[in-house]
């Protein structure tokens, strides 16, 4: 019996003698089978050939990346908070080493992710720390490959996990797609946990939405302004995407209604036009 982990997506199955035949969130549009089939490994394998590092990216923020590059690659973030510390978004590798370094700053209060393309290793996370609950949105219940009784399917447009930490669903990539907003973020003006929920492009200064990144399928206009719409109440000054150097750090908002603006424009053909031959 093993706990069989999905080596393109990094999702973590039940304990089986044998695995599934296929994995449930790669054969769905939004991610994708390996074209040379579907494969996997287990944690056990996965710690003798990786690593988790970290990094801080702010006072009371905390990077968790698995190196070298696995699966999807995303790093998880973890808030530290005077009430306790909120794991964002989570990775598939947990070891002695992150079990002794989160311990240090004060242990896990609770786990929430944006959707489920980093549900990972959820469930082993939250039993390495003695059970913590983990938020996830419910309309998003669907895609839970390993179901346990920590998960906490929250309803409605917000769950404040903690003071001053809300998660706040916006749907788009994923019916249930959440982002956190972490009110002492960026110095105390804010600041936003989106993981891919919005992708922060590659000049930092932007980000966009997509139904499925690999496959470049767009949301839909609307899509785009609910998300955007659902965002508003929340002051923040800073973005956190889902990978390393991922960051808007200043003047987030502004990007943010920029860039749905430009992508709105471009979806229903009034940006700028191409060059006739």
């Amino acid at each position: 019996m093993f706990a069989p982990m999905c080596t393109t997506c990094g999702t973590e199955f039940p304990p089986a003698e044998t695995p599934p035949a296929d994995c449930p969130i790669c054969v769905d549009d939004r991610q994708y089978v390996n074209p040379h089939g579907q494969s996997w490994t287990s944690l056990d394998r996965l710690a003798q050939s990786h690593r988790n590092s970290f990094r801080q990216e702010e006072a009371g923020l905390i990077g968790i990346g698995v190196e070298p590059h696995f699966a999807i690659g995303q790093r998880a973030l973890l808030v530290c908070t005077p009430a306790g510390n909120v794991l964002w978004d989570c990775v598939s590798l947990i070891d002695d080493a992150t079990r002794t370094i989160i311990d240090a700053l004060g242990g896990l209060h609770a786990i929430a992710i944006s959707h489920p393309h980093y549900y990972s290793a959820m469930v082993t996370w939250s039993e390495a720390f003695g059970g913590v609950p983990i938020h996830l949105h419910e309309d998003d219940r669907q895609w839970v490959v390993r179901p346990s009784d920590r998960i906490d399917y929250w309803s409605g447009g917000t769950k404040e996990l903690l003071p001053g930490l809300v998660a706040i669903r916006t749907g788009g990539h994923f019916a249930g797609g959440t982002v956190l907003h972490w009110a002492d973020g960026a110095e105390g003006k804010g600041a936003l946990l989106v993981g891919d929920i919005l992708q922060v492009t590659p000049d930092r200064r932007h980000v966009s939405f997509m139904r499925s990144y690999p496959n470049y399928i767009p949301l839909s206009p609307a899509v785009v302004e609910r998300i955007v719409s659902r965002m508003a109440p929340f002051s923040y000054d800073r973005i956190y995407g889902a990978f390393w150097d991922k960051i808007i750090a200043c003047d987030a908002r502004q990007a943010v209604e920029s860039s749905a603006s430009r992508y709105v424009d471009a979806v229903t053909g009034n940006g700028p036009a191409d060059a006739e031959p």
